[in-house]
């Protein structure tokens, strides 16, 4: 097993030796380069704005239902569809997130190149 540094100057030699040694796997180590729009993202990060979307989208239509519901008086149904349609709202804007996640260009998919 490897011994504890005796006193201050062999932790300062270790230290030393642990900066060079640090500076030069910084040289050797490539630098990774932002090719798309979202690559400097972490991909949990990705994820996370992907669910959250997704549960945005539900919360959204079921509020959006249960006030039309209180208001025409019609428990379930509006409740129901505007559920279904805040889950289709929200699945639309991952898949836009996604599409913009593999685009190669800084602009999001859709739109003109000449702009």
């Amino acid at each position: 097993m490897a011994e504890d540094p005796r006193d201050s100057a062999d932790r300062q030699a270790d230290a030393a030796r642990l900066r060079d040694l640090e500076e030069r796997l910084s040289k050797v180590t490539a630098k990774p380069e932002a090719a798309g729009p979202m690559a400097g993202y972490d991909k949990a990060h990705v994820a996370w704005r992907m669910v959250t979307e997704i549960v945005a989208g539900i919360m959204l239509g079921a509020g959006i239902g249960h006030g039309l519901d209180w208001l025409f008086g019609t428990l379930p149904i509006m409740l129901i569809l505007f559920i279904l349609l805040g889950f289709v709202a929200g699945i639309k804007v991952m898949m836009r997130t996604a599409a913009e996640l593999g685009s190669t260009s800084g602009k999001p998919p859709g739109t003109d190149e000449r702009d």
